[in-house]
């Protein structure tokens, strides 16, 4: 009898002879969703062909964890190259050499990563090859006695299919010709392998939590629900004799637009609406229907800013219950060396029809190499995407974007929705500079026409300075908002966001930047909402955070310069519900720091335009012109991640690992997650401290992880190594860290810097 697992809780071993037919079988079963069950299931049925080995059995009849490769040295512990190497074996019997090894690669990628990652083919950037690690003597040792211990138990391994069989899978496969199509293909094979193992994996260890997983309603049902919702709402407008104001009717005419052209088949869809058009729940109106009549299993809605994501998701939670939305933004993911069974049974693999994320985790994790980024991806097929203000998208990162967005629009039966007031131009275009050319996406399908929209959403006007270049100070700034009983302002930093709010009054000014966490935004800005609504002075400073998904209504607006689609993002905070003839946005100049080039590059372009002449700030046509003079001035794979991933050193040589390296949407060192003990600060959260206590137990399954997402902030490494060395912070399970230093930590501003803990005086206001 060989083991795959140790004992679970009811003292039964994990038989290895049934997880490998198991995991073949469920990983054939999720690729099955784009027409490619063989290598999938393959690669299920070999991937732990090194467990029989007679050290790794001994080792795994000890050690809970043992099974998890990396996490314990020792030559006799690893078990993910038998697999790969049997895959060559295999291939070599049926095909020509030259056949066999190119087809081998497919499952030596898939297998020998399946607890380190994908690999690179070659050495390069400092991380070892796959090539060299498999043509080593420890490998062909690990296989030898791999095989050795399958005989001695009298065990067999699934056969490999004719050669008939794998030639056809091969033309599927390998015939892909479209920019990363073949190494997106190998890593949602990946993604298929890892869920099916851990999958099999949790319903040994824990079988409850598996069974959780079939809790979701059909998405018809959802779909169901937001009509309800709608419907409510419109009752509710219609009541208050609303309902012929113009932002109400121009609402409901983009409601009504989402539901008709819901029918359309699959493809790129625009949802281009001014702010304050209810886009939102109108695109997940579309996306829903779009899903139910088109058979598509899930809605993916990806939003830029984690600062913002809390709001979408609990506004969801309100219709469908929070127990049927998976909010998912963590990056708390640990390193192959440190995982734990209960850290790989927490990772998400997006197993719900209702998803709302960030572009971090759904970009990363399509171009990620290890196993809990990639887990979810094969999720994505037969899906809708929503881009919430889809001008967010990086423009260093742009091209391989839109190259993968093509494959999984022409492989894996997606629908794309662009959704935003300020839409970016993403076709395709050619340039003198081919770093400034782009492939881009199928011509969209508009989902509503924006012209007459943005006519009757008029509500405000832009007042520029006499003088772009001319920098307003932070003092005058503030003596121009006392002017005003009710104000917003938004800063390009925290830094000038956290200094303005402190030459305001502190009973009337509140402060919202990313340094603090969701629940505690959520809070100020509930508190906001109630103040606009009592009429009583409030003066509101903030980082661009509140520009996307944060529904405010103020009547005079200040926004720092920035680039054209950040100012009319701004513009959609003021007179939002159209109640006065008109809102007032200032534009106003602040010194842009060097490192942050792309919003200088952002702040020019805008300068350029209206030196140039822009008629009307507010339109389709100016954001056009904008945003092709902004990509203009990008090279849009600054990091060169379609060369890493293309082939260019020899067929199926893929650089998986240095891709992922580069492929960061935030540029840093990376990112951590710092829990916030919010409790300790301020009142109304005492259901964290239960929580906490779980976490510093040891516990760390993915519901405990959902249960805190909205206290965690994501910070930069180095903020966290300072944390850590100064005994500020400290590790809990899978990945995340706690603040133990309540000083570090304002009511009114989250997270302090190192040099700005707080002072007696504020720790008791």
């Amino acid at each position: 009898m060989l083991i795959a697992h140790s004992r679970n809780d009811a003292g039964d071993w994990h038989l290895l002879e049934e997880h490998l037919d198991k995991v073949g079988r469920l990983a054939a079963e999720f690729s099955a969703t784009w027409g490619d069950t063989l290598w999938a299931g393959l690669a299920g049925a070999w991937h732990d062909l090194g467990k029989a080995r007679a050290g790794f059995q001994q080792h795994i009849s000890h050690d809970p964890d043992g099974h998890i490769e990396g996490r314990v040295p020792g030559a006799e512990k690893t078990h993910s190259a038998a697999g790969a190497l049997h895959a060559s074996a295999e291939f070599a019997r049926l095909l020509d050499a030259r056949s066999a090894d190119g087809l081998a690669r497919v499952l030596q990628y898939l297998i020998a990563g399946h607890h380190a990652g994908l690999a690179n083919w070659q050495p390069k950037d400092g991380h070892g090859g796959l090539a060299p690690r498999l043509a080593s003597a420890a490998a062909q040792t690990e296989y030898d006695e791999a095989l050795r211990g399958l005989a001695e138990a009298g065990e067999t391994l699934r056969a490999a299919p004719d050669a008939t069989t794998l030639a056809a899978a091969a033309r599927a496969l390998l015939g892909q010709r479209e920019p990363l199509a073949r190494s997106l293909a190998l890593r949602m094979l990946f993604s298929a392998l890892v869920d099916a193992d851990f999958l099999d994996t949790e319903t040994h260890f824990s079988a409850d939590k598996a069974a959780r997983r079939a809790s979701f309603p059909p998405i018809a049902r959802y779909a169901e629900q937001l009509q309800a919702h709608l419907a409510e709402l419109a009752a509710r407008v219609q009541a208050s004799g609303q309902a012929d104001t113009a932002v109400m009717r121009a609402r409901a005419v983009v409601q009504q637009a989402c539901i008709a052209q819901a029918a359309q088949p699959p493809g790129v869809f625009t949802l281009t609406v001014p702010t304050g058009g209810g886009k939102t729940l109108s695109s997940l109106a579309f996306a829903l229907e779009h899903a139910r009549r088109h058979g598509l299993r899930r809605v993916i809605y990806a939003i830029p800013y984690t600062s913002i994501i809390e709001q979408t998701a609990s506004v969801f939670a309100g219709i469908f219950g929070a127990a049927q939305v998976i909010e998912h933004h963590s990056q708390a993911d640990s390193a192959p060396s440190s995982d734990t069974t209960a850290s790989r049974l927490a990772c998400e693999n997006w197993d719900a029809p209702l998803i709302v994320t960030t572009n971090v985790q759904l970009f990363e994790s399509l171009f990620a190499a290890s196993t809990s980024r990639c887990r979810k991806l094969h999720r994505l097929a037969g899906s809708v995407i929503v881009l919430d203000e889809a001008q967010m998208l990086p423009p260093e990162f742009l091209q391989p974007i839109l190259d993968t967005l093509n494959v999984l629009l022409a492989r894996y039966r997606i629908s794309l929705v662009l959704c935003t007031a300020t839409q970016p131009v993403l076709t395709s275009r050619s340039a003198f500079d081919p770093r400034q050319a782009l492939r881009g996406l199928p011509d969209p399908r508009p989902i509503v026409a924006p012209g007459p929209l943005f006519s009757a959403l008029r509500r405000t006007e832009i007042h520029w300075p006499a003088d772009l270049h001319t920098v307003t100070e932070l003092p005058a700034l503030a003596e121009r908002l006392l002017r005003e009983p009710c104000a917003l302002a938004i800063l390009n930093t925290r830094a000038d966001a956290m200094a303005l709010a402190k030459l305001l009054p502190r009973d009337s000014t509140r402060h919202l930047s990313a340094a603090m966490c969701g629940a505690h935004r959520a809070q100020v800005i509930a508190e906001i909402r109630d103040l606009l609504k009592a009429g009583v002075p409030l003066h509101v400073v903030s980082t661009q955070l509140i520009e996307a998904g944060v529904d405010v209504d103020f009547p005079v607006v200040w926004r720092a310069l920035a680039g054209l689609d950040s100012i009319a993002q701004a513009a959609g905070r003021c007179n939002r519900e159209g109640r006065r003839a008109q809102g007032d946005v200032h534009v106003i100049v602040r010194p842009i720091p060097k490192p942050l080039a792309l919003l200088r590059t952002a702040a020019d372009t805008t300068v350029s335009l209206h030196a140039e002449g822009l008629p009307d700030t507010l339109t389709p046509a100016a954001f056009e012109r904008y945003f092709r003079a902004f990509y203009a001035k990008q090279n849009l794979d600054q990091h060169q991640i379609v060369d890493l991933l293309s082939e260019r050193s020899g067929p199926m040589e893929f650089n998986f690992h240095s891709a992922a390296d580069k492929f960061r949407l935030i540029d840093d060192e990376g990112q951590s997650s710092l829990l916030i003990p919010l409790h300790r600060v301020m009142d109304g959260h005492d259901q964290l401290a239960p929580l906490i206590a779980k976490l510093e137990a040891g516990e760390a399954d993915r519901w405990l992880l959902r249960s805190v997402q909205r206290y965690v902030l994501n910070i930069r490494q180095r903020q966290l190594d300072e944390l850590l060395r100064t005994g500020a912070a400290k590790a809990l399970a899978c990945g995340i860290y706690l603040l133990e230093d309540d000083t570090r930590y304002d009511r009114r501003f989250g997270l302090l810097p190192r040099d700005n803990p707080l002072d007696a005086m504020t720790m008791v206001q």
